[in-house]
Order: structure tokens, then C-alpha cells, then sequence
């Protein structure tokens, strides 16, 4: 923290830049989960009695419907929030496609930066079309991404501080009141333990009250460490340097030229392909304190869809007629199609993109092999019929 008070495309994806029909701002907070942190339980103000609808209201007051609103936390490592706006994201080949803003501040100290704290984004499409954001998530892979300084498969449990515990002043930073205060565990080696300090600017619990549980576990990429102390003589003058791209809170805001969806990869890195997106999750991607100003903790001051009237034609619009085209039943080992078309090309794809299947169908019934996919749900193109298929 700075101190300071697919699925699969059928057709052409196509922009129009007319009076906005859907909203270019956040619209819904789906959920809101901060690690510890100097400004948890303050920013935003949280009660200790809030219901879940309570706090991702409280959230989406400070963060939706406007260009940068107001500003939440997110805390140490691994919290996050989850968002959404009134409409789906398209990917638009080559542009950027939204922005987040954060309160990153440049530094007149030289090199990138100065009070960088990035988080990385997520990105997930609503393929079971339930309006939750439980289908499969797909990072955004920003500069840092091949960095071999960056932890793959990071996780970090939180210990809340016992009522009876005692603070260790550091002698070292003075207004560190306790290097001590909340300790945490991670999977890392060399890294195994460490602590979120106070500072004497902010008294306030740095544990989210209205979180009831003794530990959080966060998981994801461990982004290396950004912070230079450049002061001398036993000074501190903490300079926090800027990724190159990617990440949110990361540059200014008038310097963020946004996010591609098209970064997006799967959980072994790989790229995937995603016509639009429903759902985004920012979580604070550096672990670190930092004498008198504390913890990196990314903050998020809104969020924008810089093509909001972009439609999107995909196989959600494609006619799909069962007379034409039926499934007629699915097993580990194949798919059984009934179709009254001859001699017509198919393609299936899953819900990444990726094209897992192809051949020709011929009239009547047709098995087409999956002993080779995993279950999940899949995407039957021919001609201009399509079939959405699962349950295998």
C-alpha cells in the first residue's frame, strides 16, 4: 500500500463506437476478499457484522459506475476482488480490451515507477451460463509472467494474531510498531514464514473483521519483489518499481493503455483463446513489506470495458435446429450425433478455443471418439449448425 491519507467463434467479432448501449463500467462486485493489510476494515469502511451481500455491495459503491469512483484494498498477497460488468468483454484481435485503475504513482527518484503494486488479473468466461463465476479461470499473462523470479503455484496461509500476543518494535524502521503482527506460511522455499507489521499510522485490525475464520489461504503467482530502498545513511525511501505490462495498479492511470484478452493462459501457461469474457479477479501479486509504508497491497479504483458496444457473434447465435442436428447420447469413449446432413465438415472445440476434433458427418448416426478428452463441455460446429455437448 502507498501511504498516503467460448466460447468458440461462429462469426465475426465487430466494434461499434456509437453511444454506449451497454454500461463501460463494473456494475457488479461478486465477491470481496482481502489479506491482511493496513487499510483493511477502513478502505472501504467494512462493519464487523457484514453479510456477504453487504460487502460486495459496499464494494461496488466505491469501485462501479463511474470512471474511478472511489478505491478498495485489496491487502497483502492473495486478496482479491471479483467483478463483472453489465455485459460480456470482447476480445478484439490486437486492442486492448479494458482497463483497471488503481492509484500507481510515477517517482522522481529515476527508473520505473515509484509506487507500483501490481495485481494480476484474471479473467473467466460464464460458459455454464448460472451468472457465478465458478467456469474455469485464465490469467493474464503480463510481463512478469516468464520471469523465473516469478513463483508459479504460490500459497500463502495467514495466521490471525492471538488476543494475548505482545508487538515487536522494529528497531530498524521506528514507525514499524510491530514486525510481528500477523503471521503467515507459505509453500516457497526460502520463504517459508514471515509477518504482516504495523505501522503506527494506522491502529485499526489489519485482519478483515467481518471474516470470522482463525487463517486465509490464498493461491496463484508470486510476482518478485519490486521494492528498492534507496535512502541512505539508514534512511528510508522505498521505491517501488512498474512491470512492463499487464497487471493492475501497476502504472498511473493516464499511462495504463489497458489489458489484451488474448494474454490470457491456462493454468500450465499455455495460451487460450477467448471470443469474450464474463468475470474479472485482480489479486495483489507481490509479497513484501516495506518499512514505514507497509505492505504491498494493490488497490483498485474501477474498472472500464474499452469497447462496451462491441458485438460479439458466436455459437450462442448460431441456429442450432434438432431436426437437424441431435445429440442422441455421450460416453467416456464417444459422442453420438443424428444429423439429416451428408458430407458436411465438423469441428468441436472446448471451451478454450481449442479445436479437439474434426471429420465429416454423414446422414443418420455418427460417434465421434473422445476417449481422449476430459469431461467438461465442448462445442459441435457443422455447417452452420452447432450443439453444445457435455456429460462425458
Amino acid at each position: 500500500m502507498k501511504h498516503k491519507s467460448i466460447f468458440v467463434s461462429a462469426g465475426a467479432v465487430m466494434a461499434s463506437f456509437a453511444a454506449y448501449a451497454n454500461s463501460p463500467f463494473i456494475s457488479k462486485v461478486l465477491d470481496f476478499c482481502p489479506a491482511p493489510g493496513q487499510f483493511v476494515n477502513v478502505v472501504p469502511e467494512i462493519p464487523s457484522d457484514a453479510t456477504e451481500e453487504d460487502v460486495n455491495a459496499i464494494v461496488l459503491g466505491q469501485i462501479g459506475g463511474d470512471r474511478n469512483p472511489g478505491m478498495v484494498s485489496l491487502g497483502a498477497y492473495g486478496g482479491y476482488v471479483v467483478f463483472a460488468f453489465d455485459h460480456p468483454v470482447v476480445n478484439l484481435e490486437g486492442e486492448y480490451d479494458f482497463r483497471i485503475y488503481g492509484n500507481a504513482l510515477s517517482s522522481s527518484a529515476g527508473g520505473s515507477g515509484g509506487g507500483s503494486e501490481p495485481g494480476i488479473v484474471m479473467v473467466s468466461e460464464d460458459v455454464n451460463g448460472n451468472g457465478l463465476a465458478d467456469d474455469p479461470w485464465y490469467e493474464i499473462a503480463g510481463s512478469e509472467h516468464s520471469n523465473p523470479l516469478s513463483f508459479k503455484d504460490f500459497r500463502i496461509t495467514y495466521h490471525k494474531t492471538p488476543a494475548d500476543h505482545q508487538p515487536v518494535p522494529d528497531v530498524g524502521s521506528p514507525a514499524v510498531v510491530d514486525k510481528e503482527y500477523i503471521m503467515f506460511t507459505t509453500n516457497q522455499p526460502g520463504f517459508e514464514t514471515g509477518y504482516v507489521q504495523k505501522n503506527r499510522f494506522h491502529a485499526q485490525s489489519y485482519w478483515p473483521e467481518w471474516i470470522k475464520a482463525e487463517t486465509l489461504e490464498f493461491e496463484g503467482t508470486r510476482l518478485p519483489g519490486n521494492a528498492v530502498n534507496k535512502g541512505e545513511g539508514g534512511a528510508e525511501y522505498w521505491v517501488l518499481n512498474a512491470f512492463g505490462w499487464g497487471y493492475a495498479d501497476n502504472l498511473p492511470n493516464n499511462d495504463e493503455p489497458g489489458i489484451k484478452i488474448e494474454w490470457a493462459v491456462d493454468s500450465e501457461g499455455n495460451p487460450v483463446h477467448l471470443d469474450k469474457i464474463d468475470f474479472i479477479k485482480v489479486y495483489t501479486g507481490v509479497s513484501q513489506s516495506c518499512g514505514w509504508i507497509g505492505e504491498t497491497s494493490t488497490e483498485i479504483c474501477g474498472a472500464e470495458d474499452l469497447h462496451p458496444d462491441a458485438a460479439y457473434n458466436g455459437v450462442e447465435n448460431v441456429f442450432a435446429d434438432d431436426s437437424i442436428l441431435t445429440l442422441v447420447g455421450a460416453s467416456r469413449d464417444a459422442v453420438c450425433v443424428r444429423t439429416d446432413l451428408d458430407g458436411v465438415a465438423y469441428e468441436m472445440f472446448c471451451v478454450n478455443g481449442m479445436r479437439v476434433a474434426e471429420g465429416t458427418l454423414r446422414s443418420g448416426d455418427n460417434h465421434i471418439g473422445t476417449g481422449g478428452l476430459s469431461g467438461g463441455v465442448y462445442v459441435l460446429r457443422a455447417g452452420n449448425r452447432s450443439l453444445k455437448i457435455s456429460g462425458f
